[in-house]
């Protein structure tokens, strides 16, 4: 194996592992948004815009990701929305996550003992405050693993983003295997840069969910 390549592409493949984490950070957090802005819309929404937001969760989670982004990036123009490579997968990120995450919270929501929420509304607590002091950081606690675990699987999905020529870490070691052929350093590159990163993001959620249930317990 040819590793003296790393030294010419190196800081190649280091800008497109930064873009990779700008693509999976910008898509999580923005698709978690969404993502729990439709819980909310499902939970209190009348029942008509309640079954709009459900046939979108079943519209993008029944379609792979790779048809959203090409029907993003190559048919948005069509309808007026013409965006360059970086914003279209990006938002394609956020389209596809925010299901998954609106699914996740959803059921965090439902772990919630109904209980809580019934002697806060018992005591004149307005519905506003109830979502922001009891229904959210418990439902949070509850979800917040399958949170993690789904931030993992975007992280992977970001090479997709390659197809649209956003320059990200898949796109690099393409065109460095493509130049020098040699593609068991390319390859084995991309998966120690992908270990790092998911090694990294399950080290956290360990971390942030031991102190999120440690504060409750003090709390209790």
């Amino acid at each position: 194996m040819e590793w003296s390549i790393l030294q010419q592409y190196g800081p190649m493949l280091l800008r497109g592992f930064g873009l990779t984490i700008l693509c999976w950070l910008l898509g999580t957090v923005l698709g978690m948004v969404l993502g729990l802005v439709i819980a909310l819309v499902q939970r209190y929404a009348p029942r008509p815009v309640g079954w709009l937001v459900q046939a979108y969760i079943e519209v993008i989670r029944g379609t792979p990701f790779l048809v959203q982004l090409f029907v993003l990036y190559y048919g948005g123009p069509l309808v007026g929305l013409r965006l360059d490579a970086l914003p279209a997968g990006i938002l394609g990120l956020t389209i596809y996550g925010s299901p998954y995450f609106a699914e996740i919270f959803r059921s965090g929501f439902r772990a919630v003992p109904n209980g809580q929420i019934e002697a806060a509304r018992a005591i004149g607590m307005a519905e506003p405050t109830i979502v922001r002091r009891i229904l959210l950081p418990l439902g949070l606690v509850s979800a917040l693993p399958a949170l993690v675990n789904f931030s993992i699987i975007l992280t992977k999905e970001t090479v997709i983003l390659s197809i649209i020529t956003v320059p990200e870490l898949m796109y690099q070691t393409q065109r460095m295997s493509t130049e020098t052929f040699r593609y068991l350093e390319a390859n084995l590159v991309l998966a120690l840069f992908f270990w790092a990163l998911v090694e990294t993001i399950s080290r956290f959620g360990r971390r942030l969910e031991k102190r999120i249930t440690g504060y409750l317990i003090e709390r209790t």
